[in-house]
C-alpha cells in the first residue's frame, strides 16, 4: 500500500462515520513521499475519545508503521484501552507491541485503525 493511499484511507474511514466528530486530523508527508505521519482525535456520541498517531515509512513497496499509539478513553478520561509500541514492556512476547487495558498490559500486534474502531464499536454498541 502506498503512503498517500493509507493517509487517504484513514481520512475516509473517520470522516464517513456518523457516530463520531473529528476534532483533529492531520497528515504530513516528506517530499519523496516515503515517510508520513497521521494523527488525530475523534469524539464519539457517548463522549468517549480516540486519540491516535501513526508514523509511517515506505520501504520499497511495503508501508511500515514504525511508531503508533491508539488511545481510547471514556468521557471521564479513564483509559479503556491503548495500543502502542513504546519500548517499555520488554517481557511481553510481542515486544515492543502491546495493549494496555483497564486490567493489564498484554501482547498485541500492530492494529489497523479499522480494527481499533471495530473494537470501540463493541464498547459502544454491545
Amino acid at each position: 500500500m502506498r503512503l498517500r493511499h493509507h493517509l487517504n484511507l484513514v481520512f475516509d474511514i473517520l470522516t464517513s462515520r456518523q457516530d463520531l466528530t473529528v476534532e483533529r486530523l492531520a497528515t504530513e508527508e516528506t517530499i519523496a513521499h516515503a515517510e508520513g505521519i497521521v494523527e488525530g482525535r475523534v469524539r464519539f456520541w457517548d463522549g468517549s475519545m480516540l486519540e491516535f498517531v501513526e508514523v509511517l515509512v515506505m520501504r520499497g513497496l511495503i508501508l511500515t508503521k514504525i511508531e503508533y499509539a491508539y488511545h481510547y478513553q471514556d468521557k471521564d478520561n479513564r483509559l479503556i484501552f491503548r495500543y502502542d509500541n513504546a519500548p517499555h514492556h520488554p517481557g511481553i512476547s510481542t515486544f515492543p507491541h502491546h495493549k494496555h487495558s483497564q486490567q493489564a498490559v498484554e501482547a498485541a500486534t500492530p492494529p489497523h485503525i479499522g480494527d481499533v474502531l471495530r473494537e470501540i464499536d463493541k464498547f459502544l454498541y454491545s
